[in-house]
């Protein structure tokens, strides 16, 4: 599945997108790009405090679902209205960083999603307790705590093991593969965020490793 959001991005990286991932679903107001494009999503899912009455009327009724509860953001709505193997999200990780912070939290507080953050340059997923992909020698692998979280690496340039990684002491960023790498956590807190044309590769490692079910819809 992609999910498009309404931080900006470019909608030729959706089009992209959407031949990995073929059913579009928008949160709020990532519909105003989809609908000025002529492509209607499968669902908008959102509080639409951010969809124009213009974008709206040029979607079909039945498509969207409003949640209108506030302790949650729409990407939340999101993640946990879907059921589907992975998700492409676009328009989470541009323009404001409060959002793109709170982006990152949801990924957290929502494990059972194998979601990847797609931005301009990096791709950012929650780590399963047990990774492995195998990547080319040189590719940036960084490693960035959510919390507090043990683990061991392997075909990394600067192993992991022995360290307690958190965002107040230790961080995990700008490490280089040198190998076939595999990760072994003690907690879903690690991100990995690589360069953005690695997605494919990604994707059959999150999906061929078997995380945790989605929740139905």
């Amino acid at each position: 599945m992609t999910l498009l959001g309404g931080a900006p991005t470019h909608f030729r990286h959706v089009i992209q997108a959407l031949k990995l991932a073929p059913i579009l679903v928008c949160a709020d107001g990532g519909a105003e790009l989809a609908v000025e494009h002529d492509v209607q999503p499968e669902a908008v899912i959102g509080d639409m405090d951010s969809l124009s009455a213009e974008a709206r009327e040029k979607l079909d009724p039945a498509r969207i679902h409003h949640i209108a509860e506030q302790d949650s953001t729409d990407f939340e709505k999101c993640l946990r209205s879907v059921q589907t193997p992975a998700i492409l999200a676009y328009g989470f990780t541009g323009g404001r960083l409060d959002h793109q912070l709170a982006a990152c939290t949801a990924l957290v507080r929502h494990p059972e999603q194998r979601c990847i953050l797609m931005g301009e340059e990096d791709l950012c997923f929650l780590a399963p307790l047990d990774f492995a992909i195998d990547l080319p020698v040189g590719t940036r692998f960084s490693l960035y705590p959510m919390g507090k979280v043990s683990g061991e690496s392997e075909g990394l340039m600067y192993p992991i093991d022995g360290l307690t990684m958190s965002p107040a002491t230790r961080g995990g960023t700008s490490n280089e593969v040198t190998g076939p790498v595999k990760l072994r956590l003690e907690a879903r807190l690690m991100l990995v965020l690589l360069p953005v044309e690695h997605v494919e590769t990604v994707l059959d490692a999150l999906v061929g490793q078997g995380a945790q079910a989605a929740p139905s819809a």
